[in-house]
């Protein structure tokens, strides 16, 4: 975890190289074949102000649906890369990732309970993601004062986020035992999806991660002297608790945004990270800020491979991040017990 090494120019147009490669692949892919050449020229058209090569109806599905998913998606997987790196270095542990204090539990017990209790609220637009937003908040709020009355330190959140994550996942699967005939709805969400994104989605979820990420980022150098120790990094000026209260309040909020939108995506805080500490080197300085481009491209990938394995049908997309994340998690957790 330790590192200080700045951010180099390279690394960073390497991550935006990545980031706009996947958006445009995305775009470009679909159901509808509305040829890439012709959506070449109609991005072209939009910058410069020409002629557009496609129809309405076109237009239509590149600009409603295509481009606010890929978006998304790339918000999405920014926000959870993100809170990853930011997890893992806070408690110095690379098994860390977003859903550790209790994020995702919470947001999975508040969703399930609209679906199965309140199923007329659930139609209505914004709910589920509201009431996502303000579960994810309310498990991490819960492990946080949990911990701080257990005293606080780095260990205690951790037990106190497995703990509060175990009794709200309880809590969720006794709300679908209630109504069996919502328990699909309850799983597609569960598993993670982007087929019903739009401009909304991204108006949500953007002005959240500015902000969360923007701390995060500076908050990078604070974070490579806190992995020096507490005591270390206390003489050398740095509050220790204040640096983690505000890097795990920023990594939570920016967890609610994307659960609350794209329902529980897994391993992508887990698997970025680690990737970019291989890739470019181990300091949060390089860590964060390159999370959050390889994170959107990661998961804007994953996407257009879970509309292409089975097209027409689409796959959930938190099955192509399993399969990929739980490998590596496995491997990871190899290498950690042998070291």
């Amino acid at each position: 975890m330790r590192g200080t090494t700045r951010l180099r120019p390279v690394p960073l147009l390497a991550g935006v190289a990545a980031l706009l490669l996947a958006l445009l692949v995305s775009v470009l892919l679909g159901a509808a074949d509305l040829g890439w050449t012709r959506v070449l020229a109609e991005l072209g058209a939009q910058l410069t102000g020409g002629h557009s090569p496609l129809s309405e109806r076109e237009a239509a599905i590149l600009w409603r649906l295509r481009v606010p998913r890929a978006v998304l998606g790339a918000l999405v997987g920014a926000a959870l890369a993100v809170s990853g790196a930011a997890f893992q270095g806070v408690f110095r542990n690379p098994l860390a990732d977003p859903y550790l204090l209790g994020a995702a539990s919470g947001a999975g017990l508040a969703v399930t309970l609209v679906i199965t209790v309140l199923p007329g609220a659930a139609g209505v637009p914004g709910a589920a993601q509201a009431a996502a937003f303000a579960g994810a908040l309310g498990g991490v709020a819960t492990t946080w004062l949990l911990g701080r009355a257990a005293g606080g330190g780095a260990a205690t959140l951790v037990l106190a986020g497995v703990a509060v994550g175990a009794f709200l996942s309880a809590g969720q699967t006794f709300l679908q035992q209630l109504r069996l005939e919502s328990l699909q709805q309850v799983y597609m969400w569960i598993l993670g999806r982007l087929s019903t994104a739009g401009w909304g989605d991204v108006l949500l979820v953007l002005p959240l991660l500015v902000v969360s990420g923007g701390v995060l980022w500076a908050c990078a150098r604070l974070l490579d002297v806190l992995g020096t120790g507490d005591e270390e990094a206390a003489s050398l000026g740095v509050h220790p608790g204040r640096v983690r209260a505000v890097v795990l309040l920023a990594a939570s909020l920016a967890t609610a945004a994307a659960v609350s939108v794209a329902g529980l995506i897994g391993f992508v805080g887990l698997v970025v990270p680690h990737l970019v500490r291989l890739a470019f080197g181990g300091g949060n300085r390089i860590v964060v800020p390159l999370s959050l481009l390889f994170g959107g491209a990661f998961l804007v990938l994953a996407d257009v491979l879970a509309r292409s394995v089975l097209a027409p049908a689409e796959l959930p997309i938190g099955v192509i991040t399993a399969f990929t994340g739980a490998p590596f998690f496995a491997l990871l957790l190899h290498r950690s017990r042998r070291a």
